[in-house]
This record gives structure tokens, sequence and C-alpha cells, in this order.
């Protein structure tokens, strides 16, 4: 395909036509995630903008940490790099317009040590279109459309937010999720409705959610009969000494609870809808005060004021609300379900996924 010269407005730089130097060019100005990258040739980068249907210059936002302008250029340009075809890219691009809102905090989300990840979830029946994986191994290898819209995201967040690692990103440790995590909530088997829906999107629009993770913790359930167990086994998990969440929920950390399709219908059988879900899990999944105190991130602690420092056996739940805790159906078979904690100083972003017509 043959691009316009003015069409795209981003410098031109000379590489020897060899897969190695691209490689090596890529790599050595810090512009990859280490793994090979697909060439953002002129007429690659053109392509996955044509069909946007707007100007390659138009400004999405400013980015931290490095205060840099996102224009559909720069994120068609990661795109290509990430894998991505044409039709992922408006999905991309709500991708990067959720984490630009001021709430999601990108900059301290990807600087923080932490080692936080943006995890991507996609709802609405261009998940479907596009096969995006919301059933068995959604949060692993194996689907092109998972892999490369999660890899994109991160992209954009590394090159044009300047989030290099042992320079502005310094994490302790990171986390895989950091090169890519997308998943689209698994609507065919949930009993309840899409989260898109429950926010109040029409049935047939499709939307993206990025949320701001430090850690991925899978809980096996094959024993209990019921949902209320279920749910029991999974507040268990998320009782212990140093998750971080308890010590931020002044901040607002939130936190996103995924439910496998038995898990999901067990709970339901059980006359649970989602609303009843969040609430159990933020009433229940508590810790008293006296085992937060003097211990994990207690010297960084941001409380409400309803939380009495004075009793020890005030009891700090994991969240600030039951509406800090975001609940998605998503897997395949097999009674393994996983909630993902929150950074502490994000918020959860929805964004509306804008296919041209």
């Amino acid at each position: 395909m043959t691009v316009h010269p003015l069409t795209l407005q981003s410098r031109r730089v000379a590489v020897p036509d060899s897969f190695e130097a691209i490689q090596d060019y890529c790599y050595q100005h810090g512009w990859t995630d280490g793994l090979p990258v697909v060439p953002p040739t002129e007429a690659l980068v053109g392509k996955m903008l044509l069909g946007f249907g707007e100007g390659a210059g138009l400004s999405l936002g400013v980015i931290q940490p490095r205060n840099a302008r996102v224009t559909l250029e720069k994120v068609a340009i990661n795109a290509v790099m990430a894998g991505c075809l044409p039709e992922h890219f408006p999905v991309v691009v709500a991708a990067v317009k959720a984490v630009l809102r001021k709430e999601f905090n990108v900059a301290g989300v990807s600087a923080t040590t932490g080692g936080a990840a943006a995890a991507v979830i996609v709802n609405g029946p261009l998940a479907r279109r596009l096969g995006i994986n919301g059933d068995a191994g959604c949060f692993g290898p194996g689907y092109r459309a998972n892999a490369a819209i999660g890899r994109a995201l991160r992209l954009v967040i590394r090159n044009l937010g300047g989030v290099i690692p042992g320079e502005m990103d310094k994490a302790t440790l990171a986390m895989a999720e950091r090169y890519t995590f997308c998943f689209a909530e698994n609507e065919e088997r949930s009993p309840w409705p899409p989260r898109h829906v429950e926010l109040g999107y029409p049935s047939d629009a499709s939307t993206v959610t990025v949320a701001g993770i430090r850690g991925v913790y899978p809980v096996m359930e094959s024993t209990v009969p019921t949902g209320t167990g279920v749910l029991r086994t999974l507040v268990g998990s998320m009782t212990a000494v140093g998750v971080s969440n308890y010590y931020q929920i002044g901040t607002g950390a939130q936190m996103v609870l995924v439910l496998c399709p038995e898990h999901a219908a067990d709970i339901f059988k059980s006359g649970l809808a989602k609303a009843d879900v969040r609430e159990f899990i933020y009433q229940n999944a508590r810790m008293p005060l006296r085992c937060l105190k003097d211990i994990a991130h207690y010297g960084n602690r941001n409380w409400p004021p309803w939380i009495d420092e004075g009793n020890p056996d005030t009891l700090v739940p994991i969240v600030r609300a039951a509406d800090d805790i975001v609940v998605v159906v998503a897997g395949g078979d097999g009674r393994h379900s996983a909630w993902l904690s929150g950074w502490g100083v994000t918020r959860v972003v929805t964004e509306d996924i804008t296919v041209p017509r």
C-alpha cells in the first residue's frame, strides 16, 4: 500500500534492510520490551491509521511522566510494533484514552517500585468479533488479539511516557503482566449482565476497562458446594499480611475479582448478583488493625478518618467501598478464579470503543 508522505508526521530513520539490524536499532534506542517488534514502516503505520477515520495528528492528550503529546500516529506506530492488526486499533486507542485520564494516574502506576501493570478488560460484541479471548487460558499466551492489544498499550506507556526500567520505571521486581495483559469478559458463560451493561452502556456497545494492578492471586476452590462457600475461600486468600490494599484505601485502592464460569454459576445459584458479590467481599475481606500495625506498608498507610487507629480490633476493609470491587466472569472449565490487587493511587477506568463505520 502506498501512503502519501504528508499523511504521517513522525521523523523517518534509515536502517539497513535486515531483520537483525531493525531489531538491534529499536532495542538500542530503548523502544522495545526486549522481544522482537514488527518494523513500523510508513506503509504499515498508514494502514493502521487508514480505517480509523481520524487524522494522524489528532491528539489524545498528554502522557506522564515524560509530559509528551500522544497522537494517533504515535499510537499507531506502537500498535504496529506490538503486532496489532488494523482492526485492533480502535481497542488500543480506547485503552490509551483510559490510561490518559487523570484518575488512572499512569505515571504513578507505571513508575512505582510496586511494579504495577495495566490490565485491559474488553466487553461487548467487538471482543468476540476480534477474537479477544475470555475463555480458557485468557490470562496467558496463544491469542493474537489479547497479546498484541495489551502489548501495544504497554509500548505506548513505555515509549511515549518514557517509563524505561532503571530510569523512570523504578519497579523493584516488576511482573510478567507488564509485557501484555488483555482479556475479555466471558459474557456467554456469565449468569449476570456484563460489565459494560452494568455501567449503563447498551448491550451492543463495546468497552475497554483498564485497571492498575499489583498482582494476580489465583484461587482454586473445587470442594465446597455453595456459592457463599466459594466466596469465603476467596476472602480467605485476601486476608493475609502484606497485602498493600489494606494500607491504601484512603487513596482509593481498588481490586478486580475474576470469577471462572463454574464459580460464577455456583454463586448465582445461591441467589447472589454481582452487587451481592461486591458487598460480600467488602464486608468479609477485612483485617484487624493489630495485624496491620507496625508491619508491611504501615509507615505509608493512608486511611480514611473512620478507621479507629486507637482500637487494635478495628477491622480495615480491603477497599474503601463495595463499589471499589470490579467483578467480571472469565476463563474456561475448571474451578480456578483470581483476584487482582489494585495499586494504591489509581482508579479503574472504562472507555467506550469508537469503531469507524
